[in-house]
């Protein structure tokens, strides 16, 4: 039974290897794959594997920009840190979605799914000597499902952010956030005690994320959360001094005060 496993983090990995082993499933033909490009030259080279374990933000982009290339007939597991990406049109088809971090039942419960629908997945697999089929993609109607949930993201708003440590990651709420900041090429997360927990991804990719009526992008470089405004006052150029329960000070661009006023007033 050929496992795929497209994973950027290796603790995960090792952890999707070790709870597939411990619920019985063959590991002598488990492959691993980090990228989105490494992912597309897999299935190039290789037969459809009988399951994947799927993460969505890979190093090098999200995954569905792989299966709008990939012809996939197997079913798909995901395993991820974002809570916004839950695709009907794949669950339609016995897939699981593990939000991490996950523990040993769930990740049991989404297998038990798997097993109890694996007689209704149609779709032939190629011959084992037969790679998959790469251009081929989904078909319009799946890839405009994927398009219509990735778009109804902003009604479904990160709780948390994933912070990366190494070859390991935490959880910080959304609560705890005072503001996002970007910074020579990269985006912190400033704790309420003036932590910075450093991010993937652009600050306009987690403007996209977060709840609008929470964050306010105040300028080029700073995403504020409300919940971290002690006042706010007059500076010069028709600008406004945001002053921080933690102590910080930010400063609206002139181009985004009003906008921020209203946001203020609620």
């Amino acid at each position: 039974m050929r496992l795929l496993i497209l994973e950027d983090e290796a603790l995960t990995a090792q952890q999707i290897w070790r709870f597939a082993a411990r619920y019985g499933l063959p590991t002598d033909d488990v492959h691993e794959v980090r990228s989105v490009e490494k992912a597309l030259n897999w299935f190039r080279e290789h037969a459809m594997p009988a399951l994947v374990f799927s993460d969505i933000e890979l190093l090098d982009g999200n995954v569905f920009s792989l299966y709008e290339q990939v012809a996939v007939t197997c079913p798909i597991i995901f395993i991820t840190a974002y809570d916004q990406f839950l695709l009907p049109a794949f669950r339609a088809n016995g897939i699981g979605y593990l939000l991490k971090p996950f523990n040993y039942e769930q990740f049991a419960a989404a297998l038990g799914k798997y097993e109890g629908l694996k007689a209704s997945f149609a779709a032939p697999e190629p011959a084992p000597s037969e790679p998959a089929t790469v251009g081929a993609g989904l078909s319009a109607a799946v890839v405009e499902q994927l398009s219509a949930a990735l778009r109804r993201q902003a009604v479904s708003y990160r709780q948390r952010l994933t912070v990366r440590q190494r070859n390991s990651f935490y959880l910080l709420a959304v609560d705890e956030v005072a503001y996002l900041q970007a910074e020579e090429g990269l985006v912190f997360a400033v704790d309420r005690q003036g932590g910075r927990h450093p991010l993937t991804g652009s600050l306009s990719e987690w403007e996209a994320q977060l709840d609008p009526a929470q964050f306010f992008r105040l300028n080029r470089s700073e995403l504020l959360h409300i919940g971290a405004v002690e006042r706010v006052e007059p500076y010069f150029n028709n600008r406004l001094a945001v002053k921080l329960r933690q102590g910080d000070t930010l400063t609206s661009s002139t181009a985004q005060t009003p906008a921020l006023r209203r946001w203020l007033e609620g």
